[in-house]
């Protein structure tokens, strides 16, 4: 079971540690507007990477039947979700003084991750194919099921506890011009992305 929860784990790593758009927009987070708002971010998109995990270890054909079947949808959906996402990050001034967070900030941040994260074709697509090649496709049954989804759950936010802290400490250390480039950046890399799966909806 140790290492069934350490693949998993693995798993929810290597899921959220690329920097594609999701982690371009919880950088981006981190250093506009602290700690908690890259965190919460990174919550949505570990509570998201875990239901697809949940998904997956019930039944992992099943699970690649489904999003076979939804796929064009979803491109279609997450595409315009990013690009919309990142007209907003642009828009940015820059880096906000650190305040406390109210509860409803931090749940829409949450809110915005979490669908963009099971909207994402990209990220669908790597959690099928890392799933698969860590040998989880069939997790058994009993309490195995359970203990990928802990693992997965707690491998991507994990990720993001290091990521946003990380950014959080440099964040006063540099000039108040790095954050409105980095929002113009993450915001174009946001809208990239969405491009490119809007255009996967699309038969070549």
């Amino acid at each position: 079971m140790l290492e069934l929860l350490a693949k998993s784990m693995l798993v929810g790593l290597a899921i959220a540690a690329p920097v594609g758009p999701i982690g371009a927009l919880c950088i981006n987070r981190s250093l506009t507007r602290g700690f908690w708002f890259g965190v919460s971010g990174g919550l949505g998109t570990a509570l998201a990477d875990a239901t697809y995990g949940a998904l997956a270890a019930l039944g992992f054909a099943a699970f690649s039947a489904a999003l076979a079947t939804i796929s064009t949808p979803l491109a279609l959906f997450g595409g315009a979700f990013l690009i919309f996402l990142g007209w907003r990050e642009m828009r940015q001034t820059g880096a906000k003084a650190a305040a406390e967070p109210a509860r409803g900030d931090l749940a829409r941040t949450i809110a915005t991750t979490y669908a963009l994260t099971i909207a994402n074709p990209a990220t669908i697509l790597s959690f099928v194919a890392i799933f698969a090649g860590f040998g989880l496709a069939d997790a058994g049954g009993g309490i195995a099921p359970a203990i990928v989804v802990a693992g997965v759950f707690a491998g991507s936010l994990l990720w993001w506890v290091f990521l946003s802290g990380l950014v959080a400490v440099i964040r006063h250390r540099l000039p108040k011009e790095f954050a409105r480039w980095v929002a113009r950046i993450s915001g174009g890399i946001l809208i990239g992305f969405g491009l490119v799966a809007i255009s996967t909806a699309f038969p070549h």
